[in-house]
């Protein structure tokens, strides 16, 4: 019965000494923490407009044209 009774009271005493070593210890903020503020900060932002790009048949005649220039200026 002695020996029951020590086995609990010292696992009692080593349960106690593990959650106070477990509080004690600093808690660090999670990165997760951090990507959650960034993405919240990101949907709050305005949003950004698209940039406007060219006709596909306009931006063709000048690659084309910048093309022909520097054929020529190899030219001479």
């Amino acid at each position: 019965m002695k020996r029951l009774l020590a086995l609990l009271i010292g696992a009692l005493g080593v349960g106690a000494l593990l959650r106070r070593r477990r509080s004690a210890e600093p808690v660090a903020p999670s990165p997760a923490d951090d990507l959650r503020a960034k993405l919240a900060e990101t949907r709050t932002a305005e949003p950004e407009p698209e940039p406007v790009r060219p006709d596909p048949a306009a931006r063709r005649a000048d690659v084309h044209e910048q093309a022909r220039r520097t054929i020529d200026e190899l030219r001479d």
